[in-house]
């Protein structure tokens, strides 16, 4: 498979990318922490390619990422107090909120009762997927590879996996998101990123 790398500042790269999504194509896109490879939620059969690209275990599940709040319709039927006071503090940005997902959801996103959201702080990505739909996104490596935080370091990895990067130039925040799961009462915090455990704590005891 050939590896095009479109920019993303071009005015036909969206319309190529959403092309590319429909066909059940897993792209690669740049987001406000890392580049991710990304697939149509309504895609089941990509988001098993998903796995394979990135030779993960099928035991870990893949987040989902949406381009408004409305959206998280799409992967739960309903949020939690402490999770709607979060997301509406740090969404959108570095905070991938663990909630109870949909019935409806493919099996192979995650094996668990629940499923990781974020609304990315990148204004193209979110555009693309208000206009695409929901996507489900991991970071663009090979799984224990180097975050990629450009379109090349994408290249180095996944050339001839997959068959579109768009080049947003480099990420400008370089680090993963914070991972918090707010499927229970009581919050608890699953991979330290972006937003440090005082800022989520500091959130959660404002009214």
């Amino acid at each position: 498979m050939f590896t095009e790398i479109l920019p993303m500042a071009h005015p036909e790269t969206m319309e190529i990318a959403i092309a590319e999504l429909r066909k059940g194509s897993v792209v690669a896109v740049p987001t406000d922490t890392v580049y991710g490879i990304a697939c149509l939620l309504e895609k089941e059969s990509a988001i098993h390619e998903l796995f394979r690209i990135k030779e993960r275990e099928a035991a870990k599940a893949i987040p989902l990422l949406i381009g408004e709040y409305e959206q998280i319709i799409c992967a739960t039927d309903g949020i939690s107090e402490s999770g709607q006071k979060l997301a509406k503090r740090f969404w959108p940005g570095a905070l991938t909120l663990i909630i109870p997902k949909r019935l409806e959801l493919p099996q192979i996103l995650t094996p668990y009762a629940t499923v990781g959201v974020r609304m990315p702080a990148h204004t193209w990505l979110c555009q693309l997927i208000r206009k695409a739909g929901v996507l489900a996104t991991t970071s663009a490596n090979i799984s224990g590879g180097e975050n990629p935080r450009t379109a090349q370091d994408v290249l180095r990895q996944l050339d001839g996996r997959i068959p579109l990067i768009v080049d947003g130039g480099a990420c400008e925040g370089g680090i993963p998101s914070t991972v918090v799961d707010c499927s229970q009462d009581e919050i608890s915090i699953l991979r330290k990123g972006a937003i440090s455990e005082e800022m989520i704590r500091e959130a959660l005891a404002k009214d």
